[in-house]
């Protein structure tokens, strides 16, 4: 049985870490990857920078205005269906700070066309002892590495 050719796909997605180091993450349920949790973000829209597509994304996921991308924490790929079309999805995941809060608005449409189930707060402890898949899955490392380089926030108060 031939397996059907994937469809590229360019997204990007932000970290939004609070200042106590938590990152907001969206449990998300696909018909081929299964349950996961990821940040904010998804694909952009053609001449979208990864960087403008970062920040729209979060918009409309969160209703969130006024956080920037700052360092490019990572990019990675990988495969899923959308749509009932396979894709190999290649991303940028930028990091930013922004105050503790829940998203802002209605965000039912949104959600429900990328089979968002919810979101909530994960702590690096939180994070670190996930049971449940994580993209990428090395988030927990990644994030840390980049806390430690960083001196723990804005400004490298640490």
């Amino acid at each position: 049985m031939d397996t059907p050719p994937r469809t590229p796909r360019r997204a990007a997605r932000i970290a939004v870490l609070d200042p106590d180091g938590a990152v907001y993450l969206f449990r998300y349920d696909n018909e081929e990857a299964g349950v996961h949790w990821a940040m904010p973000g998804g694909g952009l829209e053609p001449g979208e920078s990864p960087r403008q597509g970062a920040v729209r994304e979060l918009r409309e996921e969160t209703g969130w205005e006024g956080i920037e991308p700052g360092e490019l924490l990572c990019t990675w790929e990988h495969d899923f269906t959308r749509a009932g079309v396979p894709v190999r999805q290649h991303e940028h995941i930028y990091v930013a700070y922004g105050p503790r809060r829940e998203p802002a608005g209605d965000l039912t449409a949104a959600h429900a066309a990328d089979r968002i189930q919810y979101g909530r707060w994960w702590s690096p402890g939180g994070l670190a002892a996930a049971e449940e898949a994580l993209w990428p899955p090395d988030l927990a490392d990644r994030l840390a590495r980049f806390r430690a380089a960083d001196g723990d926030g804005p400004g490298g108060a640490g």
